[in-house]
């Protein structure tokens, strides 16, 4: 291939929307329009012959993932319209080769997709020699979750095969560049450009970028610093709808409404109001850590108060959550701090020193771990066990650019059941 190629892959739902999209990703200098797999999934290969319909100079690219019968779906991507067709590298060989004399036979070109395959480099080399036109490097959604860098795949697939790479899965504005140096001959943006708010700039961004290649040194940011950006940004709603709603807590009320507070959990039990464990948990905390208290025994009596307070502000903690009740309020709320608890009185425990830090507890209905990462706005607190807490994040940094998109569009003049098409997906008896 003589110059790079930028496929913007509209994996979504509802084909107008992908059209929408296609037509302001084209404005920005899109190149290949691919209907991803669930496009397909959900508009059948109409969604082929509509983006061939209204992009005729375009290349359309059926992302298929053929496992099976590859000459039939060749051939029924190929009369809706398809100029590329992508089958899944892991197939058996027959599959491949039914895909590739279907092909031939049909006047389309066959890429093989490498998601999930053990041994990339050795079976790309194989899937050069059965006659596919293109590799793509791939990394999958949930496997970017976790961290895997689809950077690294593509620079062990491009030194084994002479036929042009596709790089795949996560690619950005930062990583096109890097991307084309590493040597591939496609780029594939999927979210970067169809999350956007703005798809023309976004694209026309990434097309430049391309033009420009430069190696990628990586974000040079700890696992712990990118999920500390990322929740900074999204919303607890966000984070809850990541983890299918798992994680909110029940009956955290904001102190300082329109405070926000993330941070790691550093745990307390206490019981009965005695305010001993919680102040020490004070000194106990990092800067940017959050104390999270469980005062068994009822909300009568306060653990904490307005002092306690000032010293986590001298000290840097991030914020406060009380499964029980706090005093001082108005103090409290001068100092906006970020304190969320369940109930409010004025009765102040003692410092007797029962309890613990740092234990397992219960608060708000939700198990927490010192370690364990939370996030608190104004529509609540939402702890984020910490073994997932990096995928967790990336997830939520996702459903937030999703929102962006469906504001966007929301702006133009649609309603919400319009870009979400309930209609379509209501359940009949």
């Amino acid at each position: 291939m003589n110059t790079s190629v930028l496929q913007v892959a509209l994996d979504l739902v509802e084909l107008d929307r992908a059209i929408t999209i296609a037509g302001e990703a084209v404005l920005g200098g899109a190149d290949w329009l691919e209907a991803g797999t669930p496009l397909i999934k959900s508009e059948g290969m109409r969604a082929v012959s509509a983006l061939k319909s209204a992009f005729p100079d375009q290349q359309i690219i059926a992302d298929m993932k053929t496992a099976d019968t590859g000459a039939i779906e060749v051939e029924m991507a190929a009369k809706s319209g398809a100029d590329v067709v992508c089958v899944l590298a892991s197939s058996d060989n027959s599959v491949i080769d039914e895909s590739v004399r279907a092909g031939k036979k049909y006047g389309v070109k066959i890429m093989a997709d490498l998601i999930s395959v053990p041994n990339p480099s050795s079976r790309a080399l194989e899937l050069e020699k059965l006659g596919v036109d293109y590799i793509c490097a791939h990394t999958g959604i949930d496997q970017q979750m976790t961290g895997t860098d689809s950077l690294v795949l593509l620079m062990k697939v491009v030194k084994e095969v002479g036929i042009p790479v596709a790089a795949a899965g996560g690619i950005s504005e930062k990583t096109a560049a890097a991307a084309i140096a590493a040597g591939a001959s496609i780029v594939i943006v999927g979210g970067s450009i169809v999350r956007s708010s703005d798809v023309t700039g976004s694209t026309r961004r990434i097309k430049e970028a391309m033009n420009l290649p430069t190696p990628y040194t990586g974000t040079g940011k700890s696992a712990d610093d990118e999920i500390r950006e990322i929740l900074g940004y999204v919303s607890s709603s966000n984070v809850s709808d990541a983890m299918h709603r798992k994680g909110a807590m029940t009956g955290m009320i904001p102190l300082s409404p329109g405070t926000r507070a993330v941070g790691k959990a550093v745990t307390v039990q206490t019981f009965a109001g005695d305010w001993a464990k919680p102040v020490q948990a004070i000194d106990t905390a990092s800067k940017g850590d959050i104390i999270v208290i469980n005062n068994d025994q009822g909300v009568n009596v306060a653990p904490w108060g307005e002092l306690a307070t000032i010293s986590c502000l001298n000290r840097g903690i991030n914020g406060v959550i009380i499964d029980g009740a706090v005093r001082d309020v108005d103090g409290i709320k001068k100092l906006q701090y970020p304190l969320w608890a369940r109930a409010m009185v004025p009765n102040a425990g003692e410092p007797k020193g029962f309890g613990e830090i740092g234990t397992e507890i219960q608060c708000g209905g939700q198990t927490v771990s010192s370690g364990d990462w939370i996030i608190a706005d104004d529509s609540g607190v939402v702890v984020i066990p910490k073994n997932r807490a990096y995928e967790i994040a990336r997830r939520a940094k996702e459903v937030y650019n999703t929102e962006l998109r469906v504001r966007e569009e929301l702006r133009q003049g649609k309603t919400l059941a319009q870009v979400m098409n309930l209609l379509r997906w209501e359940k009949h008896p």
